[in-house]
């Protein structure tokens, strides 16, 4: 069975990794966990970010000899449960560091945040809840 404190990899393509290092590291305060960029035969470049000491990373791949195109529909979603109102200063330095602000595909997710799409066009969700209060409610 998996437990609490396994941890978690998302995986997901990506068209410009430095520009999802912008997003991620510059405008979201994650950290650069693995970065791989070597451009071997066959091989994918690599950027792993995520919180220091967290139990899950995003892997952003390329391949620059077969690049699979991001297809991120409007119900893919990354939320960070953040109990309090997302600090708009933060949602600012998500847009000037590649980010789009959008409305939600759900209108939950406007009531209780706010979404940003990433570079590729997979969104974030600022959530002003925190998890319990999401699950009991959903």
């Amino acid at each position: 069975m998996i437990d609490s404190h396994a941890h978690v990899r998302v995986a997901r393509p990506s068209l410009d990794l430095a520009a999802a290092e912008r997003f991620y590291v510059d405008g979201l305060g994650l950290e650069v966990q693995w970065r791989s960029a070597e451009s071997v035969a066959g091989e994918h470049d690599l950027l792993m970010v995520g919180p220091a000491g967290g139990g899950w990373h995003f892997e952003l791949t390329r391949d620059d000899s077969n690049p699979i195109v991001p297809a991120p529909t409007v119900d893919d979603l990354f939320v960070v449960y953040l109990g309090e109102a997302p600090d708009e200063a933060l949602v600012q330095r998500l847009v000037e560091h590649g980010g789009t602000r959008v409305a939600a595909h759900n209108p939950y997710w406007d009531e209780w945040g706010v979404t940003v799409a990433d570079p590729d066009g997979y969104r974030l969700v600022l959530c002003s809840r925190t998890w319990g209060q999401a699950a009991a409610s959903s």
